[in-house]
């Protein structure tokens, strides 16, 4: 049974621009539903992440934080410890404070694994990776693990990575799993989508949009009207923020 605290506790999320945020709205919705009425949840939108030291210094009843962009990687230095799995993916998504302690996780890869493996079928064994953030690092991690050969797509391409002119249709068409982890597409730039050439997807693709509003991006639209596959990014959200809630009560 779920062990929970109902003393008065304070949660948030560390971010920039996060007015949007989704992890304010559905724990606070979580809170409501079991009657935790003494816990709150609020954004800290931080210019810098060099701010983080005085948020832990002025909020002393904290007890626990989601990361998201850009922050996913530059939080790890602030932090006393490091969960192994979030090492070994080199991206931090959730914070747990024990005893002064500021111990990191990723739960991103748990959302993405148990949202995406339902969709998954036995060609899908490439991928492209569209961006190269915090997030594209616990998908890479997943992809690893599912022996799903994968390459990065970037504007600034590091060794090894692709940029978005490297591809043309017949690349496209090799890469049978295609995750947009950019920003492209939304709300309110609704319009906007990675630059890929769209008329590589067939219908053995399998289109994965970490975005969730809107429910469906124009990325996911192109590659349901070329007959793929198209999953968006609110079930990976819920399933990650779930496991941040299981963190902060074990």
């Amino acid at each position: 049974m779920e062990k929970i605290n109902r003393e008065r506790h304070r949660y948030g999320l560390i971010g920039r621009n996060i007015s949007y945020s989704f992890s304010r709205g559905y724990f606070s919705n979580k809170f409501s539903e079991l009657g935790l009425e003494s816990h709150s949840y609020e954004n800290f939108d931080l210019d810098s992440i060099d701010q983080f030291p005085d948020i832990l210094e002025h909020t002393k009843d904290i007890k626990g934080f989601n990361v998201t962009i850009p922050y996913k990687e530059k939080i790890i230095p602030f932090l006393t410890q490091i969960d192994l799995e979030a090492k070994a993916i080199g991206a931090v998504n959730t914070i747990k404070l024990i005893e002064g302690q500021t111990v990191g996780y990723n739960t991103d890869a748990y959302g993405f694994y148990k949202s995406l493996a339902p969709h998954l079928e036995k060609h899908h064994k490439t991928a492209l990776i569209l961006g190269t953030g915090g997030a594209s690092k616990a998908i890479a991690y997943v992809l690893g693990k599912l022996d799903v050969k994968f390459k990065f797509v970037s504007r600034n391409p590091e060794e090894g990575q692709l940029n978005y002119t490297d591809l043309d249709a017949a690349m496209v068409e090799k890469y049978s799993i295609l995750i947009n982890c950019t920003p492209l597409g939304t709300h309110p730039n609704v319009t906007d989508k990675p630059a890929i050439p769209y008329e590589g997807i067939t219908t053995k693709h399998l289109l994965y949009d970490l975005i969730y509003n809107p429910e469906k991006t124009a990325f996911l639209a192109a590659g349901e009207q070329a007959g793929a596959k198209i999953c968006n990014g609110a079930k990976m959200l819920q399933l990650q923020a779930e496991k941040a809630w299981e963190i902060w009560n074990s």
